[in-house]
């Protein structure tokens, strides 16, 4: 996910793989660098909502949470901040800061909207993860629909795939993944 120039960055290997030279170094690869906890609170004020903990500048440790759930942030809203970890091999996942970096992802709300992935309709970049936020309201539904989907042909969904979730909530919001 994307916000304000803020990302979240698993390990190719999987979530909580990272330690914090190796999150710092994740960020430096993509021109970025690790985000601040105020570079974190700017992108959460405007809709950035992961539910993972990450590694930000100084060795700091927290993640993002917009709407309360009893899976995520405790039943709370704000920055879930863990502090500055004494520990630097800890493994997190990392929050980069780069406001030059390819816009992917967002927060829409409107009634009718099309989004292609970045460089459309040339392939997507390796390594490139976005995320969207459609927010309706309450009673309403979402239709997604698919004018053209193609991804690297992988059998086992392991590379390259689209994952929708009805909810924030990263656990009991799964609806299937393509």
């Amino acid at each position: 996910e994307r916000a304000a120039g803020v990302y979240h960055r698993e390990a190719r290997s999987g979530r909580y793989r990272l330690t914090f030279a190796e999150a710092r170094a994740v960020c430096e690869y993509e021109g970025g660098q690790l985000a601040t906890l105020q570079q974190l609170e700017a992108a959460r004020k405007i809709g950035f909502h992961v539910c993972a903990a990450g590694w930000m500048a100084k060795g700091r440790v927290g993640y993002p949470i917009v709407k309360a759930g009893a899976n995520c942030g405790f039943g709370k809203t704000g920055i879930v901040d863990y502090g500055i970890r004494l520990n630097k091999s800890e493994r997190w996942d990392a929050y980069c800061y780069n406001p030059n970096g390819k816009e992917c992802g967002g927060v829409f709300t409107d009634a009718k909207h099309v989004f292609r992935s970045p460089g459309y309709p040339n392939e997507y970049e390796n390594e490139q993860v976005c995320y969207w936020h459609i927010r309706v309201k309450f009673g309403h539904r979402i239709l997604l629909q698919f004018l053209e989907f193609d991804l690297e042909e992988d059998t086992a969904c392991l590379a390259d795939f689209l994952e929708v979730y009805d909810s924030y909530d990263d656990i009991n919001g799964f609806v299937g993944r393509y």
